[in-house]
């Protein structure tokens, strides 16, 4: 198994600790905005294809029938 190591935070230490704001929680909604908007882009591409390759399909299958007229 991995070892996890465990800092330990006398009670001295802790009341002179300050809370540090990382930079990534201010980045964090604009990278989920960036995300999301790769993914809905990448599902538009994806149905794009798909709607093109079964228009394709569609008229390929409409040549070779012979007509019923």
């Amino acid at each position: 198994m991995s070892e996890k190591k465990i800092k330990i935070v006398k009670r001295a230490e802790r009341a002179n600790r300050k809370p540090t704001k990382s930079k990534s929680a201010r980045k964090s909604p604009s990278t989920m905005v960036n995300t999301v908007t790769n993914w809905v882009s990448e599902f538009q591409q994806r149905q794009r294809a798909e709607t093109t390759k079964a228009i394709e399909n569609l008229i390929r299958s409409r040549r070779q029938q012979p007509n019923e007229a």
